[in-house]
């Protein structure tokens, strides 16, 4: 499970949370949500399932897409 982390801090911002509060309703460390939304780290099933929810959206909404590599598109 990929985060897409810029789409989970442009959704935070909007929703007019900083950074530590966010985390803070979500249970997680504010270090931890910042290295999530840069991208240095895939957060478990369950702490994504806490953001989505105090996002008040789906998981989905703010996972990264998944894309072809080079070596799927060899392949046909």
């Amino acid at each position: 499970m990929q985060p897409d982390g810029p789409e989970i801090r442009r959704q935070r911002e909007r929703r007019g949370y900083g950074l530590r509060r966010f985390a803070k309703a979500a249970h997680i460390n504010h270090g931890y949500l910042s290295r999530i939304e840069r991208g240095l780290q895939s957060p478990q099933p369950e702490v994504m399932a806490r953001i989505a929810k105090v996002l008040g959206c789906r998981i989905v909404d703010i996972q990264r897409q998944r894309t072809e590599t080079n070596d799927e598109r060899d392949d046909y």
